[in-house]
């Protein structure tokens, strides 16, 4: 109990992830009450929880996971934050929890799961569940279905999304396990009841037998639809509807139902994969279609029709391939073919659907005249392509096509047309099939039931009947009245057997392709069927759209009587009598033919009587007006009678039924009178009356043709005076232009003025209703003519058409309303179907096509004048133009612009010219001129918009909104084209009565736009939410954000809520309004708008102008004031938006962003920052991930098109850059890179502009002592290196600056590198200016700044001497001469062979130069740091330090240059792996970063090497471990610190590392980077700290001891010191060797000590390195100090020392060294020092050393060491490979003697006084005295003196098999004789050869490693190696010297020189790829590592040593 009484003292959330599972237990439970208790779902305490509700699921204990599952349950229920959790709780259900075999473990799982599709996240939940199907484990897999079927049975399938459902199902029924099988079966079934057989498709191939059981699943499913029962939060009011449904248990509550039920009904289509096809074509496939044998042909098609049976086709272009198979159609004479390229186009088609639209025009008239074919498998096939291709596009835009071949001669043709027809009826609906439409068919019918052909008569019937089926009678009467009974009967009874395809879900052949139309509305369809006047009762309660079709039952807005009155037969004379005797008094009658006036008026009176008082229903109007026209009838003289009888018939006509047959009977007359001056009046209201009851347009165009048909010019005028004015009464409704036209020009040509009058007058009426098209019928007319007419239009320019008072108000508002509307489809058409139109498509030549597709842009430019010039003079033109659209198509994204330019005029052209035919031509060339909206270029957007505009003028907007082409316009993330398309909808949308119900498709992209990037398009997006929402209503746009993210969706839905208020009101009243007031003016906008001139859009003649004028100027303007306040208001409420979005920071820090990013960009998940010219893709990737930390409104400004807004945006960075410094650097990379993008921009103040930036950010950089990583470099120098060669030297100026402020933030040597590559550039101003900035590089940082070495550098750098362009030249040689400068004569073994002509260029400069080359003294504390310590040449060192203050030199180089802004200190701010050091720097340590950062202030005092002090392990280590490898970086740079504090604490931190081997592989990786600055640190404290006198030299002593105690940590461990590479390892030696001869170290307190230490670590990097890297080092190291003249001579004899140590060992560590390297080594040194040069040194130690090498290598390789010289190019350079052969060839004469180094160094001694043998037995004779106890000092004296005497004699084989103790015995005696001779003080460490750090450093090469394995210790030994251990762990230290002397040492004649500052590695460099692989081959072949101690052959007594100086001997002589 006590365990319990601990946690159960914990909070509940701690108890929640006890480890006790009791404990966990009680926190569920606790947690579970908790949630429950919480009322606010936004309560702090919710999201304590939040990453603990996956261990709630997850846990291991199954009793506390029920409990735990409990508290989830609760969480997601309640909790506002729960959502954040789905992807974790959902994956850890599917898999620890769907396993469990508790059922009600089970059971909470799916609870969980359908609580989180409750609160918004089905498509996360979806999306587990869907990856849970791919378990092994098939528990969690049923129990996945089972979850899925749950939430499909409970949410339904607006929720579930189907289609990955039904992908998988298949895989699902495949599985082993019947448990999944039976699963999915009923998720199968559940699927079926949402989609019904939409789900057949996909399951058509699993197993027969599952199918046949499935089958008989679905058959027992009821037929009515499901509903939903469970409802997500947003649908709350759903769920209301549905409880009270519930509770009236009813199914009455439909208002919804129909949205709910409809709208998941999928189409199997969906469900599918697109393929992509294109790609898959045969290769040959094009030249195989023209091949001539028709059976290549086929093989061709059959490949098309293979790829076309996909059911579903990815979008691409098919045009070539359409193209193809209509010529196949059209030409091929084969039948076969043409089935198959008819089946193939079908199947193109069905695949494609929607997206086959755009090739529909093309190919439909090829089919048509193919029906001449009488085959029945071709009309078959070619019926099924024709049905295909019909469901892809509109019949709207198909009429043209068809109505051509209406009238063709071939009876097939015109049958196989009207059977089309008919098909394509059944898949309309009367919205779909308009009366304007309808009526032009109906004529070509009415044509055809007359033919002499019964099919097609047959077919004409079919098609009518239907159409009437369709539509309902009501609609269609009217155009038949010519027909008889007979055949209207006939038409009926087709109407009858009809059964509708939509009607049906799709019937007959179209059962597997619904019509796309006919899907929406599923109502549509099925009233129709029913009685007319029902069918108009249901209407008015839909949509405006669906009151439309209505419109065409009433004719041309008669009453519905008229109907029968339109078909009045004709009555007999007698029969008229009759009929009036029954009405009209006897007198009246008899009085009627009176030859007396008087007689005859007073009947009239009566007349008139009985007339007025006769009812409507028994007023005979044909007999009463036939009696009116008895003798004397019309030609009555009396003008009072014949006033009288005018009067009657008006009477007559406004009373009662009065059909065209009465009119008929009267017109004549009327019109005769018309122009009499006392009749005329009454005539006109006659006619008035007439046309009242029989339509204005009928009556109206019998009274013209009348008039005309007479000579009277009085008649004429008047007629037409009548009709203007009757246009004013009656309204432009439905008046046929036509008709009247003909008379109108014959009118202007009469010789009498009031006919001309006259007709101008009219003319001037029409153009209130017609503007500018009419006067196109009038171009020709004479000029005097034309003026006169213009004058008119000129009268009549902006006023507005009368209020109509007459005609259809009286007859029926509705009626009229309905006209109205579809007049609006119909009026614009009419005046342009009228004018005469030429047929150019002959003149469209496949010669011009070709042309304006031509590859020459000339040409393609000549193609398109020509076509300008035929369209132009053809003025009008039929739409039959042939393969232009796809020529002109293709000049839309025509490269050059001017042609685009062009193309777009053409279009404007084509659209006056062509009129509304035009609408055929929508899809595949009007939706690619929106494409062009996305130009870059604002002329050419411009131009599009006119082009546009002019082509909605002519088409309206119906077709443009029909299908998905603008929703997929608006995908485009194009900002142009988005901006532009949206503000068209915004403008077009509110003019428009109704849309298509398409326009829903591009509601997503329109909430896309609304969150796009781009501020203009937001705007826009928000302009034209309220036109959107006018049309398809909130509630619509509110469902559509349901598929939003939840971000989104809250922002879309506020932003939704806002267009609702200002919405225009009621869409559709001011429609009602103006209709019902002025029936005629929306008809006659439309015709004014539709043909006007493209010119004349920004007009008031423009497109939709006049029409919102006429439309809304009666109810107040509304929609249009909207419109104009909204254009005002929204420009100011954005801009007061964007203000206060730009007032937040622009940059936002990204926890780990830039790691994330150059994670990416190392694994190649995005595109690696390199190119030429930045590709599209490239600024897509920035701009998305600039998306996440960019201000929005910045990012608009900064991938704006416009470089104004880039400057505005750079502007902005400036402003903010230093109140956002660390933002700014989190943001580093994509800001660099985005100014590599203006790089390339040609605008200067966008490159001015960004290269200021640039100097501040880098400044600012500096004092932030930030440093550039690799890829933030890599993707930004090269691009900046790219400008230093501009033309404009402002621009170079500021980049030089860049430059130089560059090297403060990235290492110089790296920096050099980029400029290497700048040299090989095309552009010569440009490798001048590298050349001049490497120079300066060199003279600032010194030789070491050239990499990857010195040589390799300056050899490219010299190449450039030659150069043709003269400054780069200068630049080359000023380089090398800056070269010569900083290392003498060095420069020209370093710059390689130069010709004749170069190298006198050079040699000339030299002595011209001003400069000479300073010495290097050894100890120069003044020496600036740039020229490197003595002997420290690094040629691999990647990071350089820097000089403390700016070099003169540097000043003059910039000078040159024209750098003003000369920086004073040039700094590099860090070097390899982010390492940061300031060497030689006192002034500017208080820029370095505060280690405060990193709490170092946290760690103890640094330790004092060699005496370890053991400390705690600081606090902050473990945050070092955790961090990133940049915190390390960071460290170490510390290391290098010029402040010794900072560089204490950083190598005590290190060194916490180091000490703790779980710990130490946190270094891995970073050995080199610590190693340089370690050797930094050497350099500066030898440089600096030790000539400081002002620094505490006790300071120094500890930060020496540091330094060497790390270094002892890290070359004790075997794995970490072998990933020092070559150079660094040289460097360190370098370092360590030069602290050994330095001076200065003996007169601090304990130096000797320390010199001690440095010994030891010597030892330990020659054992632990990497044995090949180390031996190159000492090679390379040797020959660096012999060619330096200035160089110590201990130094190289301190070098050879450690090489004799390695040769030594060699037996041992052969196997682990990499053979090639080290002879291509010793081959460079041979090369630099052949045999003689080596001999004319003043010691031959060199020479000995190297062959002794060489001769070791042999003995212990044999004749296989010739086989190691693979990496050495040319062997004749020196003399290696001779003296291999030699050695191996003497070595082999020597059978069963192994050779050691003694041999070979016989065989050198030509000076050699005395004869082996006797040395041998001198040497013998010493040796026995020093190891008796008696004679050791006699013979250590004899020693002594004998190698004084012979410096070169060779102990080893005297010493080789000696103890370790008798060893450093004779070494210590060795060393006090010296002592005392030469009567130094020194205690024990003195050496009579070399000072003392090269005597500690030869001692310590040598001892540790020697241990003999195989001698008999005794305890003095142990006493030794107890010395060692000690003093290897700190403990002791002095007696260490006193071990190792005479183990490894050749005589030692001569002092060396001292290396030069200069690394001379080059040699070795120029091999540094074979090296790599060198060492990645010895890296794998390493199988061991090496212990400290090496054993050699065990000799156990003297006679064994005996015997082996006898060998020797006999071997010498």
């Amino acid at each position: 109990m006590g365990d319990d009484s601990e946690w159960m003292k914990l909070p509940i959330d701690q108890r929640c992830e006890h480890k006790v599972w009791k404990a966990r237990l009680n926190g569920y439970e606790e947690a579970l009450k908790l949630f429950q208790r919480i009322e606010d779902e936004k309560s702090p305490e919710w999201s304590k929880y939040l990453g603990l509700i996956k261990k709630f699921v997850t846990d291991s204990n199954a009793v506390a996971q029920l409990k735990g599952l409990e508290a989830a349950v609760a969480y997601v229920e309640n909790a506002h934050v729960a959502g954040k959790t789905t992807g974790d709780v959902v994956s850890g259900v599917v898999s620890k929890v769907f396993n469990q075999p508790k059922a009600r473990a089970k059971e909470l799982g799916m609870d969980i799961c359908l609580m989180y599709i409750e609160i918004e996240k089905a498509d996360m939940v979806q999306e587990e569940l869907v990856k849970g199907l791919d378990n092994k484990n098939p528990k969690i897999v049923v129990a996945c279905i089972e979850t899925i079927r749950k939430a499909l049975c409970e949410f339904g399938s607006k929720i579930v999304t189907l289609k990955p459902i039904v992908k998988i199902l298949p895989k699902l029924f495949e599985s082993r396990e019947k448990a999944i099988r039976d699963e999915a079966k009923l998720l199968a079934v559940e699927t079926y009841k949402w989609i019904r057989d939409a789900i057949r498709p996909p399951l058509q191939n699993i197993n027969s037998v599952q199918l046949k059981e499935l089958e008989e699943e679905w058959v027992k499913l009821p037929a009515t639809a499901p509903k939903q029962t469970r409802f997500l939060r947003s649908q709350q009011d759903l769920k209301a509807k549905f409880e009270m449904q519930q509770a009236a248990g009813g199914d009455d509550v439909d208002g919804d139902d129909d949205d709910e039920g409809c709208a998941p009904q999928v189409d199997p289509y969906e469900l599918l994969e697109a393929v992509e096809v294109l790609s898959k074509l045969p290769k040959d496939f094009y030249e195989k279609i023209e091949a001539k044998k028709w059976q290549e042909r086929k093989e061709a098609l059959e490949a098309v029709e293979a790829l076309a049976k996909n059911p579903k086709l990815e979008n691409g272009d098919y045009g070539d391939l359409v193209r193809a198979l209509k010529k196949v159609i059209g030409k091929d004479a084969n039948v076969m073919l043409v089935t198959l390229a008819a089946k193939c186009l079908a199947g193109l088609a069905a695949g494609l659907r929607k997206k086959f639209g755009t090739y529909a025009g093309h190919v439909v008239p090829t089919i048509l005249e193919k029906f001449k074919e009488k085959k029945p498998q071709v009309v078959q096939a070619l019926q099924e392509a024709i049905d295909a291709v019909f469901l892809t596009t509109t019949l709207q835009n198909l009429s043209e096509d068809i109505l051509a071949v209406m009238d063709n001669k071939n009876p097939s043709i015109k049958q196989q047309a009207s059977l089309f027809l008919a098909r394509s009826f059944c898949h309309c609906t009367p919205s779909s099939l308009p009366k304007s439409l309808l009526k032009p068919f109906c004529a070509a019918f009415l044509k055809q039931v007359n033919d002499s052909a019964p099919e097609v008569r047959d077919a004409a019937f079919e098609a009518l009947g239907t159409a009437m089926k369709v539509l309902g009678e009501k609609a269609v009467n009217p155009f038949l009245t010519d027909l008889d009974k007979l055949k209207l009967d006939k038409i009926k009874e087709c109407a009858d057997k009809i059964e509708l395809a939509s009607g049906k879900k799709g019937g007959g052949a179209e059962k597997e392709k619904p019509a796309p139309k006919a899907q929406p509305p599923p109502e549509a369809p099925t009233k129709p069927s029913a009685p007319p006047k029902k069918a108009s009762v249901a209407k008015p309660a839909g949509p405006p759209k669906k009151g439309k079709p209505v419109a065409a039952v009433n004719g041309k807005g008669k009453k519905a009587v008229e109907s029968k009155d339109m078909v009045e037969a004709e009555l007999s004379a007698e029969v008229c009598e009759e009929m009036s005797a029954a009405v009209l008094p006897a007198s009246c009658m008899q009085l009627l033919d009176s030859a007396n006036w008087k007689e005859r008026l007073a009947s009239m009176e009566e007349f008139q009587k009985a007339v007025e008082q006769m009812d409507k229903n028994e007023m005979p109007c044909q007999a009463l007006v036939r009696m009116l026209a008895k003798k004397p009838g019309w030609k009555e003289t009396n003008f009072q009678v014949m006033q009288m009888k005018l009067h009657i018939v008006g009477l007559i006509a406004q009373k009662g039924t009065f059909s065209k047959t009465s009119a008929f009977t009267v017109l004549d007359g009327l019109v005769d009178k018309v122009g009499d001056i006392k009749c005329g009046g009454k005539a006109k209201e006659a006619l008035t009356a007439i046309g009242e009851a029989c339509s204005l347009p009928w009556t109206a165009e019998q009274v013209v043709s009348m008039a005309f048909a007479q000579k009277n010019p009085k008649n004429q005028a008047e007629a037409l005076n009548w009709l203007a004015n009757a246009m004013k009464e009656f309204g432009f409704a439905g008046i046929n232009v036509k008709a009247f036209i003909s008379n109108v020009k014959t009118a202007l040509a009469a010789t009498n003025p009031a006919v001309r009058t006259a007709a101008i007058a009219l003319l001037g009426v029409m153009y209130l209703y017609m503007g500018a098209p009419l006067r196109m019928f009038f171009e020709d007319e004479k000029p005097a003519l034309l003026a006169q007419i213009d004058a008119e239009f000129e009268k009549m320019q902006g006023q507005s058409p009368p209020a109509p008072f007459r005609g259809n108000s009286k007859k029926g508002i509705e009626d009229d309303r309905e006209e109205a509307e579809e007049q609006d489809d119909e009026g614009g058409q009419d005046v342009m179907d009228l004018l005469p139109r030429t047929d150019i498509s002959d003149k469209i030549t496949s010669e011009m096509v070709s042309k304006i597709g031509d590859k020459n842009w000339k040409t393609r430019k000549e193609g398109l004048e020509e076509l300008a010039a035929v369209i132009s003079e053809a003025k009008f033109i039929q739409p039959n133009v042939g393969e232009l659209p796809m020529a002109l198509k293709g000049r839309l994204n025509d490269s050059n612009k001017i042609l685009v330019l062009q193309t777009l005029t053409i279009l404007q052209q084509i659209a006056t010219a062509m009129g509304p035919a035009l609408k055929q031509h929508v899809k595949n060339l009007g939706i690619p001129v929106i494409t062009v909206l996305g130009d870059s270029k604002s002329n050419v957007r411009a131009a599009a918009l006119t082009t546009l505009n002019a082509w909605v003028e002519q088409t309206g907007m119906k077709e443009w909104l029909e299908g998905e082409d603008l929703s997929e316009e608006l995908k485009k993330e194009n900002p142009f084209l988005r901006q532009e398309v949206l503000a068209w909808l915004a403008e077009k949308l509110p003019t428009l009565r109704s849309v298509s119900s398409d326009l829903m498709i591009c509601v997503p992209n329109l909430y896309a736009c609304l969150e796009d990037r781009n501020g203009d398009v937001r705007k826009k997006a928000q302009d034209a939410l309220p036109t959107f929402m006018m049309h398809l209503g909130y509630e619509k746009m509110l469902k559509a954000t349901g598929k939003l993210k939840p971000a989104s969706k809250d922002q879309v839905v506020s932003m939704l809520e806002k267009a609702r208020a200002v919405m225009p009101a009621k869409p559709a009243a001011p429609a009602k309004a103006a209709s019902s007031k002025t029936p005629a003016c929306p008809p006659a906008a439309k015709p004014l708008s539709a043909p006007s001139k493209s010119q004349s859009v920004s007009e008031d003649s423009g497109v939709f102008e006049p029409k919102s004028d006429t439309k809304k100027t009666k109810p107040g303007g509304t929609a249009a004031k909207g419109k104009v306040l909204g254009g005002k208001k929204a420009p100011a409420k954005t801009s007061a938006k964007d203000e206060d979005d730009k007032s937040g920071p622009i940059f936002s820090i990204i926890p780990n962003g830039k790691e994330q990013r150059i994670k990416e960009e190392k694994g190649l998940k995005v595109l690696k920052w390199n190119f030429m010219t930045p590709r599209d893709e490239y600024v897509e990737q920035l701009k998305n991930q600039m998306s996440t930390c960019v201000a929005r409104w910045l990012q608009d400004e900064l991938f704006h098109f416009d470089f104004q807004r880039h400057v505005k945006a750079i502007g902005a960075m400036i402003e903010h850059l230093e109140e956002e410094r660390d933002a700014t650097i989190s943001c580093l990379d994509l800001i660099l890179k985005w100014f590599t993008l203006r790089f390339f921009d040609t605008n200067t103040s966008v490159l001015m502009k960004a290269l200021e930036y640039l100097k501040l950010l880098f400044s600012m950089l500096s004092r932030e002592n930030y440093h550039l990583n690799e890829f933030e470099a890599s993707s930004f120098i090269p691009y900046l290196i790219v400008k230093v060669g501009e033309s404009k030297d402002v621009v170079r100026k500021d980049v030089r600056a860049i430059l130089t402020m560059l090297c403060k933030v990235y290492p110089a040597s790296k920096v050099f590198t980029f400029l290497m590559d700048g040299t090989k550039s095309k552009n010569s101003k440009q490798r001048a200016e590298c050349l001049e900035e490497l120079g300066c590089l060199i003279e600032s940082y010194g030789m070491n700044v050239c990499q990857p070495t010195p040589a390799k550098s300056l050899k490219e750098i010299a190449v450039h001497i030659g150069d043709r362009d003269t400054s780069v030249r200068n630049a080359a040689l000023n380089t090398v001469v800056t070269v010569y400068n900083v290392c003498g004569d060095q420069v020209f073994k370093l710059i390689g062979n130069l010709s004749e002509k170069d190298m006198s260029m050079l040699e000339e400069r030299i002595k011209r130069s001003a400069k000479k080359t300073p010495a290097a003294p050894a100890r120069q504390p003044e020496e600036r740091v740039q020229r490197a310590p003595p002997g420290n040449p690094n040629a691999s060192m990647t990071r350089k330090p820097a000089p403390d203050e700016a070099p003169n030199k540097l000043n003059q180089a910039r000078a040159q240059n024209a750098l003003a802004e000369q920086s004073s200190p040039a700094i590099t701010k860090e070097f390899q792996l982010d390492l940061d050091m300031i060497e030689n720097d006192h002034t500017r340590v208080s820029e370095l970063p505060d280690l405060v950062q990193h709490k170092l202030d946290e760690l103890l005092e640094p330790v004092m090497i060699p005496e370890p002090k053991i400390r705690a392990v600081s606090p902050h280590f473990d945050d070092l471990r955790n961090s990133t490898a940049s915190t390390i970086n960071f460290v170490i740079s510390q290391v290098a610190s010029g402040d010794i504090n900072t560089s204490i604490q950083a190598l005590a931190q290190i060194d916490e590392v180091l000490r703790q081997k779980d710990k130490a592989e946190a270094m891995s990786g970073h050995i080199d980077q610590f190693l340089i600055a370690t050797f930094m640190q050497l350099r500066l404290i030898y440089n600096t700290h030790m000539a400081d006198d002002r620094l505490d030299k006790k300071e120094i002593f500890k930060l020496y001891s540091c330094i060497i105690g790390n270094m002892l940590s890290l070359f004790s461990m075997e794995s970490l010191a072998r990933e020092a590479s070559m150079g660094v390892l040289k460097d360190l030696m370098h370092g360590l060797i030069t602290l050994m001869l330095d001076a200065r170290v003996e007169d601090i307190e304990d130096g000797q000590q320390l010199i001690r230490s440095v010994n030891l670590l010597v030892v330990r990097v020659l054992e632990k390195s990497d044995q090949t890297n180390i031996l190159s080092a000492l090679l390379v190291l040797l020959q660096d100090s012999l060619i330096s003249a200035a160089g110590s001579p201990k130094f190289s004899e301190l070098v050879m020392k450690c090489l004799w140590r390695m040769i030594r060992f060699l037996p041992e560590t052969i196997g682990s060294i990499n053979l090639d390297r080290i002879l291509l080594d010793v081959h460079n040194f041979m090369k630099v020092f052949p045999k003689e040069k080596l001999k004319q040194l003043k010691s031959d130690v060199p020479h000995r050393t190297l062959k002794t090498l060489l001769h070791t290598l042999c003995r212990l390789t044999g004749a296989k060491i010739l086989d190691h010289l693979s990496m050495i190019e040319n062997k004749n350079e020196s003399e290696l490979e001779s003296h291999l052969r030699r050695v191996v060839k003497h070595s082999s004469s020597l059978s069963g003697f192994k050779s050691d180094r003694g041999t070979e160094k016989g065989t050198i001694r030509p000076d050699e006084k005395m004869s082996k043998a006797k040395v041998s037995d001198i040497l013998s004779e010493i040796f026995k005295k020093i190891g008796s106890k008696e004679n050791t000092k006699e013979g250590l004296t004899e020693l002594y003196e004998y190698k004084q005497r012979y410096s070169d004699a060779d102990l080893e084989p005297f010493l080789r098999n000696t103890s370790q103790f008798f060893q450093s015995y004779v070494e210590r005696g060795l060393r006090i004789i010296e002592s005392e001779r030469e009567g130094k003080s020194r205690s024990q460490t003195s050496n009579p050869v070399i000072p003392p750090r090269g005597t500690d450093n030869v001692s310590d090469s040598s001892s540790v490693s020697l241990n003999s394995n195989g001698e008999e210790l005794k305890p003095a030994v142990y006493y030794e190696r107890l010395k060692i251990l000690r003093q290897r762990h700190g403990l002791e230290n002095n007696t260490k010297q006193q071990q190792q002397e005479e183990d490894d040492r050749p005589p030692l004649t001569s002092l060396l020189s001292k290396p030069s500052v200069a690394s001379s590695t080059d040699m070795l460099h120029s091999k540094l790829s074979h090296l790599k692989e060198s060492r990645e081959q010895y890296h794998q072949e390493q199988s061991h590592s090496h212990s400290p101690s090496r054993s050699s052959t065990p000799a156990t007594n003297l006679d064994d040593l005996k015997k082996r100086l006898e060998r020797i001997k006999s071997n010498r002589q």
